[in-house]
């Protein structure tokens, strides 16, 4: 099981789109970096095409942590989600 939950987290494309004044943001990151996950951190504070993104998915409200894995969007989980998603 762990040599497949590896596998599965080597194959994952993760993009974080948050704010560094964010806690729920850096609630994700911490738990990405606990996991040793990889992933990419977007602030979208002074980026605009982030905060088009962003907004463009979450009905034009600007939602963070928006996380983007292999395509498929969250708004907001929560660690029970994250763990979902990490191990399914």
């Amino acid at each position: 099981m762990k040599k497949d939950m590896c596998l599965k987290q080597m194959t994952m494309d993760i993009k974080v789109y948050g704010a560094d004044w964010c806690s729920d943001c850096i609630i994700v990151k911490n738990f990405f970096n606990s996991k040793k996950i990889n992933f990419e951190y977007i602030i979208i504070t002074d980026d605009p095409k982030a905060i088009a993104f962003v907004e463009k998915i979450n009905k034009g409200k600007r939602i963070i942590p928006t996380i983007v894995i292999n395509n498929k969007i969250y708004s907001n989980p929560g660690i029970y989600q994250l763990n979902k998603m990490i191990y399914q």
